[in-house]
């Protein structure tokens, strides 16, 4: 029941803002599960796939996915996933919480700055000439390493992408990334249960929790404006990494205490 109710918490964010949900997700899972950082980022991984799926269906269906854009953020991303997983691995807990929490107050910043970029977004909405699949192509290099590293889906980095620098709307952006993120994800996903970072026991409550939530979360967004939609998105987005990093700095100093009563 718990894992249920966590996925549904994860559904509503994920669908109402186009991203994975796991900004949400992990720190309730490590939190109510007491999971460590690394299997909170590869359990919401693997259950994210589903976010997408279920997210994009809801997008489609009222015509707020461009399909190119999102098989060209998917095809680059892929690649580096596996990369981004096997990093985040290596990494001290209490800097994988660190760079979590930076990552979501950076993508943000970036979003809430569009109105004052307006020049940057030079590409037509079509997905169409080099200039446009490059700018697609690099986005989901990048995408796949931090969905990968982070255990998030990576819809934060593909709807700041396709806003600011391909000039798309919101809502099209937001389903559009649901629905790239679901090979992305899994590629990254089946390297952490390679990794053995992915706790099965829960993915059957958070997986039909994730699909009920973001069924609800994704027909909200539809029927909010493009500017109270970012808004919600950054102000959702900043409060989740403050609490990161602060978290991240109590637990360096609980690490760094039981390091000196060790020595």
């Amino acid at each position: 029941m718990i894992a249920f109710l966590i996925g549904i918490a994860a559904g509503l964010f994920g669908g109402l803002i186009g991203v994975g949900g796991g900004a949400v997700m992990i720190p309730l899972l490590v939190r109510f599960f007491k999971f460590s950082q690394h299997q909170g980022h590869g359990t919401s991984l693997m259950a994210l796939v589903f976010t997408g799926l279920a997210g994009a269906v809801t997008y489609g269906l009222k015509g707020s996915v461009n399909l190119g854009a999102a098989m060209l953020l998917a095809a680059s991303a892929m690649v580096t996933a596996r990369f981004g997983a096997l990093y985040a691995h290596a990494l001290p807990e209490w800097q994988l919480k660190r760079a979590f929490g930076v990552f979501l107050i950076c993508m943000a910043l970036l979003l809430l700055s569009k109105p004052y970029l307006a020049h940057l977004a030079f590409l037509p909405h079509n997905v169409t000439g080099w200039r446009e699949v490059a700018a697609l192509l690099a986005a989901g290099v990048v995408t796949g390493f931090f969905s990968g590293m982070m255990g998030i889906g990576g819809g934060s980095i593909m709807v700041v992408a396709m806003v600011l620098l391909a000039g798309f709307s919101q809502h099209t952006a937001q389903g559009s990334s649901l629905l790239a993120m679901v090979p992305a994800g899994g590629v990254g996903a089946y390297t952490h249960w390679r990794l053995g970072n992915v706790v099965s026991r829960v993915l059957p409550g958070l997986i039909l929790g994730i699909v009920i939530g973001t069924y609800f979360g994704s027909s909200l967004a539809l029927h909010l404006s493009e500017a109270h939609l970012r808004l919600v998105f950054a102000a959702l987005l900043i409060w989740l990494g403050i609490r990161d990093i602060r978290g991240a700095a109590r637990k360096r100093m609980v690490q760094s205490s039981e390091f000196e009563v060790q020595s």
